[in-house]
């Protein structure tokens, strides 16, 4: 690449090699004030004055040069090909840009992200590259930027290029199904009506997000008999996802694992690697999904119940070898919403 550096005094109707970042402290905007193509004209001078320009970067590219614009375009290019499709949206994504060198992925519809880490981390390998995306597995927004990628020098070479197009995998948007749901609430204190359940009322407002309706809740006293028939007649009312809340620890009277068990056709996973929720219990009856939930998500608005909530509902399938890696990450900081990268609560 040649550089051409021309004196900012001297550049009217020069064409600007690449965009020109303004950034404003006192409104705090940032962004490209000329763009890449744009003709220098006499009244831009004084504004690239103030914006810190004294001289203009003029650059005439080798053969095996990509401009960063086209890198960025390239990569979006890839990614085109391989987006799937919803029933009832032509595209799940939408490009922006580029801007700044930089293009954007987003949603236009919502849904769970989904995509491969391993593929945005091996093209983040070459240093030139800058791919950053939401962390997986989590509910967004019609509108919402899941991604961005951009490479760090207005010039990179060819095969920098075409290495990030071979790695890029397709990101997906998983529409949550609404899954017929009912509550079994365990205690006696609760059957008898000493206490009040306070677990419908979250249960309820969890549910919005995926327009899933509650068929039905039933309070039983702790006997595992009672759980278990209770269980059994939400299944036979077509119940798809049943979940069973109170009695998941180690007293003797916490006896809804016993109860899921004896009703359960396979146990996916009994306890979690993360808090609060570290006694969740999943498992299935046929296709129906069985849900054993502690007493934390009472009284927490965020728990690993959440993250497993999102499956579900978008139908995803959930292994006890997947479930024992979300340590890292599972340690919830109650941040509304969290911005940990590798966060497993998905809690936005």
């Amino acid at each position: 690449m040649k550089v051409k550096i021309i004196d900012v005094q001297d550049a009217v109707g020069t064409v600007l090699s690449h965009d020109l970042t303004l950034i404003d402290p006192e409104s705090r905007y940032k962004g490209a004030r000329f763009k890449k193509g744009h003709a220098v004209a006499e009244e831009d001078i004084a504004l690239l004055k103030r914006m810190g320009r004294e001289h203009l970067s003029i650059l005439e590219l080798e053969d095996d040069e990509v401009h960063e614009d086209d890198a960025a375009l390239r990569l979006a290019a890839s990614m085109k090909k391989s987006m799937k499709k919803r029933e009832g949206f032509s595209s799940l994504f939408s490009i922006e840009g580029p801007s700044e060198g930089k293009c954007g992925l987003v949603a236009e519809a919502d849904g769970l992200l989904s995509f491969d880490e391993e593929s945005v981390h091996e093209i983040n390998k070459a240093n030139d590259w800058v791919f950053a995306t939401l962390p997986d597995k989590i509910p967004v927004s019609k509108g919402e930027t899941v991604a961005a990628w951009r490479v760090g020098p207005l010039v990179v070479k060819e095969d920098v290029v075409r290495r990030a197009e071979e790695l890029v995998r397709p990101f997906d948007l998983l529409a949550f199904a609404p899954l017929r749901t009912a509550l079994v609430t365990t205690g006696r204190e609760l059957w008898e009506g000493r206490v009040k359940d306070a677990f419908l009322g979250r249960l309820e407002k969890k549910l919005t997000l995926y327009g899933a309706p509650l068929i039905g809740h039933e309070i039983v006293p702790d006997d595992r008999d009672s759980i278990a028939n209770c269980v059994e007649a939400w299944v036979a009312k077509g119940a798809e996802v049943v979940f069973c809340t109170g009695g998941m620890s180690v007293d003797a009277d916490d006896l809804t694992p016993a109860a899921i068990r004896h009703v359960a056709s396979e146990i996916v996973f009994r306890g979690t690697p993360a808090l609060p929720g570290s006694n969740l219990m999943l498992a299935k009856k046929g296709n129906v999904t069985l849900l054993g939930v502690p007493a934390c998500a009472v009284h927490a608005d965020v728990t690993v119940l959440d993250t497993v909530m999102h499956r579900v509902y978008a139908g995803l399938s959930i292994t006890n070898d997947e479930v024992r890696r979300w340590g890292v990450g599972g340690l919830c900081r109650n941040c509304k919403p969290c911005n940990y990268p590798t966060c497993s609560f998905g809690c936005r």
